[in-house]
């Protein structure tokens, strides 16, 4: 979307100013932040700036929005684009953004900590690289998928304004759901193409059968016989779309779902690690640890203090 002309030197002067950095906007509270994910409705907030969000930055946080009505513009860096309805704005840290809203404006502003994000923004897989840069996705609500990502983040602002159970779950299902969605549309929207070459299949494939078989712990060979490839094959095609080796990848996939054991359920480091097919509970500490640079109990901890659990 091209920048609006009239407003070129306007943008010119407000980028030139210091552009101030927030966990939530206006908020400087000088801690550490105390949550992983954090959902309002813009409303809530825009109207206390009499719906116009002054440019700003985050440097941990990635942020969504979602427009349900309503209209106004986003800046990202020199740029004003139009924002209409049933649309998605994500942003990236550290990128330097501010929006104008009318004031029929309806939605949700997601500020999730990039650390708990399936993919790092600015990695080499696909998601990471889509999510470094800024982009604003219109939904067709005659595509299934855009229908989904608006039922997901509709879903996500409810859940977050409820306590119930299961909810951290449900809230990094609707996210992970909603931002892979998002990808795949803007993706398609930008490049007009097909969904993926035959690599990016591979790698679709090596993420399903990992999913299925990681607590058995197979090694890189036995997912590249299962995908009718050779281990060096395998190993350049993972690193090419990750930076990282196929057992790197295998290992992650290990480490992360012991984070999420970790963080949001209650049982001991022991039994997290039979559940997460480990057969002697000191390895799984010294793997842990090697990947994650921090004890099982110790990682726990922090994070627990962090999202005050």
């Amino acid at each position: 979307m091209k920048l609006h002309k009239s407003n070129m030197r306007r943008t010119e002067a407000v980028m030139t100013r210091i552009v101030p950095t927030y966990e939530l906007y206006g908020e400087n509270t000088g801690r550490k932040p105390d949550f992983w994910l954090h959902c309002e409705t813009i409303p809530s907030r825009s109207s206390l700036h009499h719906f116009e969000i002054r440019p700003h930055r985050h440097d941990s946080f990635f942020q969504i929005l979602y427009i349900d009505s309503g209209s106004g513009e986003a800046l990202f860096s020199d740029a004003w684009l139009p924002i209409k309805a049933q649309s998605v704005i994500t942003v990236p840290p550290a990128q330097d953004h501010g929006f104008r809203f009318s004031r029929d404006i309806d939605g949700f502003v997601i500020t999730v900590l990039s650390s708990h994000l399936k993919a790092i923004p600015g990695d080499r897989s696909r998601l990471g690289g889509w999510m470094a840069s800024p982009h604003l996705t219109n939904l067709d609500m005659g595509n299934e998928d855009a229908r989904y990502v608006a039922a997901c983040l509709q879903r996500l602002g409810r859940e977050f304004s409820q306590r119930r159970a299961g909810r951290n779950d449900l809230l990094d299902a609707y996210l992970t759901t909603a931002l892979l969605l998002t990808a795949r549309i803007s993706s398609q929207t930008q490049e007009d193409r097909p969904a993926a070459d035959e690599n990016e299949r591979r790698m679709e494939l090596l993420h399903d059968l990992l999913q299925r078989h990681f607590k058995s712990h197979q090694p890189a060979a036995f997912y590249a016989k299962a995908l009718g490839i050779s281990p060096t094959h395998l190993n350049r095609i993972v690193r090419a779309a990750t930076g990282h080796g196929a057992h790197d990848l295998i290992a992650r996939k290990l480490v992360d779902e012991a984070k999420r054991e970790l963080v949001f359920t209650f049982g001991s480091v022991q039994e997290i690690a039979y559940r997460l097919g480990f057969s002697d509970p000191a390895y799984f500490s010294r793997f842990f640890l090697k990947q994650a640079g921090q004890t099982p109990r110790s990682w726990r901890m922090a994070q627990r203090a962090k999202l005050g659990v």
